[in-house]
């Protein structure tokens, strides 16, 4: 039987890699699998950050082979800069067949404002169409996904992401979940009602350096269960795992939410 919990995934990146920032109090020593298990989550999603980890990437996934599903960024986040040149799209097609679990690559913090040359993203729609083609020749076709923030609705994207096999779908400010529901519906006619679609849940307000109000996480992880269950998303993803050791009220409120839903059942749905 499919379980919400199938569905729920955690955005990973080395350990400590936040430490110091976004007024976050404390440090973190906790791993990508290990906060995986402490959230009891089955899949993650592993994003190179400010650079780090480095290729080969063996050895940080012998780690993960407990899980069900592993999806690895081909583009790392935006202080990631050696990903602005070349992706890491070789590295997660060669782990791939070492790998069964892998079953994707990510492209994070992927657009910007429009610059002077009228480019809105790190790489065009052919390009992204090219790295699509490469991870779908693979024996067991990997997806690719894109990361989507609501100001990112603002500018043309439909071009690039029409590449793409998964949005994720992610509220920078925390006060912007006020709107959650209506900017889902603007991400469904931007992107399309067709693609699939995940909804990123941020356990701290990385954008204001504070804590996510109560009520707020409430509220996002309620409307995640409702469209889950009703078919507008194939998951939800909660950031990060540099995090989940930090002693954060939301973080252990959406563990024991997490223990609750888990097993609830759902119908229609892949795993």
């Amino acid at each position: 039987m499919d379980t919400v919990r199938d569905h729920l995934w955690i955005w990973c990146h080395d350990a400590g890699a936040n430490n110091g920032q976004y007024s976050l109090q404390g440090e973190s020593r906790m791993t990508p699998s290990e906060a995986a298990f402490y959230l009891d989550v089955p899949n993650a999603l592993m994003v190179v950050y400010g650079g780090k980890p480095e290729p080969p990437f063996d050895k940080l996934s012998i780690a993960f082979k407990p899980l069900k599903r592993v999806v690895w960024s081909i583009v790392g986040d935006s202080s990631s800069l050696r990903n602005n040149e070349a992706t890491d799209l070789g590295e997660v097609t060669s782990l791939a067949p070492k790998f069964p679990n892998i079953t994707g690559g990510i492209m994070d913090d992927f657009f910007h404002p429009k610059n002077d040359k009228g480019e809105v993203a790190r790489y065009s729609p052919s390009d992204i169409k090219g790295f699509r083609d490469q991870l779908h020749k693979t024996a067991k076709g990997l997806d690719l996904w894109v990361v989507v923030y609501t100001h990112d609705l603002e500018l043309p994207i439909r071009a690039h992401v029409d590449n793409c096999d998964v949005v994720t779908f992610w509220t920078w400010n925390a006060a912007g979940l006020v709107d959650l529901e209506k900017n889902f519906e603007r991400l469904e006619k931007v992107v399309g009602p067709e693609k699939r679609k995940m909804l990123g849940c941020y356990m701290w307000d990385f954008g204001s350096g504070k804590p996510i109000p109560l009520e707020t996480m409430k509220k996002q992880c309620e409307l995640g269960l409702k469209w889950l269950k009703e078919g507008r998303i194939e998951g939800m993803i909660f950031l990060s795992s540099v995090i989940c050791d930090l002693e954060l009220e939301m973080v252990e409120w959406t563990r024991e939410w997490i223990a609750q839903v888990g097993d609830q059942p759902l119908s229609g749905q892949k795993k």
